[in-house]
């Protein structure tokens, strides 16, 4: 049977009991196990006295009249990132570019991907269990209503007009990290969607989504969406002139391998611009310069030590057309190691796999060898036994990827010295951070949105629920929090913090608890 809520009376006083019935057949009658206890029976609700407000208490202990409490919200976790949009202007920004209600609308949807993302649909049932609706009773967030502003904001200069206004917030010299990934949907409808290089190896369409975080302020000021076929390499020009068109000149770029064309470090180079970027070995200038550099790489003289590790940093020189790049090649023995074992382990596990397969007629062996071997499979030479797969590793393969491992190149424009170029370069790492976040945190994929509109809708509201979450973890960062919260953890802890309405009209707000104050304390809230 279903659970049933009922009152016990004890000492004068009713409470509230959550309790499962069963039918006894000894006593042939219903009993009932698994009580839970629920709270006082405060005009007919219950209500646990830990969480009732001060005043609620001292009313009851004298003995008064039953206080009548309507509703209840949500309100620590709204407080916080409140105060976080203050303190970043953002709330400004919104009510600038959009009107009140719109404005109101997008931080709601902003906040819940942050606290607790759903489908659109039914972003109203939270919204209405939260503060916001308190503070705005008179406003209804619909799934159509959503609909519509995300198509109006996905084909207006609104999300622009945002990133201008992030950019001109610091106009002194900053350092943007710069990078790149891939949101895939089922849609049919959306132009953007095409398909090409998919970073979480789905195969479906996709749009590219490109992100730019300003490391002195800690949060993303910049994105853009691409076309799915659009290759990493070719969305850097275009980037470049955005920058330029919002003002921003005296600014560092930061950049993977995946930007790295003799195009692009021409382009960089004749527009003067600051930047560090890692070199891919694919081209064959960069190939024939590690080969030689890294003859001679383990001379003492290149011998550094970056966060207690000990690294080898040896200046090299990459000719391009009639320039001439600065660079440093790094090698890390112990990475080297790492990778080493990582790589043997996985094609030893790969050869025993395919060991044992039994090939089937409805599945060719060449689709068997490469589900199993995957990336791997040039590094193995393979042929068909009878109904068995042999395949042995090959030699010269390994050792031409082992000869490269623990090393990397980074090139850069200007006065950089080796420490600097490995510092900025490891900063990239945040980012990638980033864009885990807002693909998984924030609840993204697969994108559920059916036209180009309102995905550009969708993602101007994810973009700014990143910025808000970013700052906090930054906040959680810097305020030791994160040993013993996720941000997630955080916010379901002040989310015990209420304000409740009583029926005379009331407006409360709970007692904080101790775990609670000291969050809000650590923080800087309070």
């Amino acid at each position: 049977m279903e659970p049933i809520r009922r009152i016990k009376k004890s000492g004068g006083r009713e409470y509230w009991y959550e309790e499962t019935p069963y039918y006894d057949p000894v006593s042939k009658q219903t009993r009932y196990k698994n009580s839970k206890y629920l709270g006082r029976n405060i005009d007919g609700k219950p209500v646990r006295m830990r969480d009732a407000p001060q005043e609620v208490k001292d009313k009851l202990k004298k003995n008064t009249q039953p206080i009548t409490i309507r509703s209840a919200y949500d309100h620590g976790s709204i407080m916080l990132l409140t105060q976080i949009m203050h303190d970043l202007k953002l709330d400004q920004y919104l009510h600038e570019i959009l009107n009140d209600s719109d404005a109101a609308m997008v931080t709601a949807l902003a906040m819940n991907r942050i606290v607790r993302p759903m489908a659109m649909k039914d972003v109203g049932t939270w919204y209405v269990g939260t503060t916001l609706a308190l503070d705005s009773p008179q406003r209804s967030i619909t799934g159509q209503r959503i609909s519509e502003l995300l198509a109006r904001i996905g084909t207006s200069t609104v999300p622009q007009q945002l990133m201008a206004r992030l950019l001109e917030e610091n106009r002194t010299k900053r350092t943007l990290i710069y990078d790149i990934t891939s949101l895939s949907s089922h849609s049919s409808l959306m132009n953007l969607l095409e398909y090409g290089y998919n970073r979480d190896g789905v195969s479906l369409p996709q749009i590219n989504l490109s992100l730019i975080m300003d490391k002195e302020l800690g949060i993303p000021v910049m994105y853009d969406l691409y076309p799915g076929s659009i290759t990493d390499v070719t969305t850097l020009t275009g980037t470049l002139k955005k920058i330029a068109a919002y003002g921003v000149k005296e600014y560092t770029a930061i950049m993977d391998r995946g930007f790295f064309s003799q195009h692009n470090l021409l382009e960089m180079l004749e527009q003067q611009i600051s930047f560090i970027i890692a070199a891919t070995i694919q081209l064959k200038e960069v190939k024939l310069l590690l080969t030689e550099a890294q003859r001679d790489i383990t001379n003492v003289e290149y011998l550094q030590k970056f966060k207690d590790r000990t690294l080898y940093a040896k200046p090299v020189t990459l000719p391009l057309e009639s320039s001439q790049l600065k660079g440093y090649l790094f090698y890390d023995p112990k990475r080297e190691l790492e990778e080493k074992e990582s790589l043997t382990s996985r094609l030893i596990d790969i050869r025993d796999k395919l060991a044992t397969v039994r090939l089937k007629k409805e599945k060719p062996a060449y689709i068997r060898f490469y589900e199993i071997a995957g990336k791997l499979k040039n590094f193995f030479d393979w042929d068909v036994v009878d109904d068995r797969i042999e395949a042995t590793i090959r030699q010269n393969a390994v050792a031409q990827r082992m000869n490269r491992m623990g090393k990397f190149m980074v090139f850069y424009s200007g006065d950089v010295d080796w420490l600097t170029a490995l510092s900025l370069y490891r900063e990239r790492d945040e980012i990638e951070k980033e864009i885990e976040m807002m693909k998984s945190d924030l609840d993204v994929l697969p994108l559920n949105t059916h036209k180009d509109s309102t995905t550009s809708g969708f993602i101007f509201v994810v973009f700014v629920a990143l910025i808000i979450r970013t700052r906090l973890l930054g906040m959680m960062k810097d305020a030791g929090l994160l040993k013993h919260y996720s941000v997630k953890s955080l916010l379901l802890e002040l989310n015990m913090l209420k304000k409740i309405t009583l029926a005379d009209g009331q407006v409360m707000t709970t007692e904080m608890t101790k775990k609670q104050r000291l969050i809000l304390e650590a923080l800087g809230i309070m």
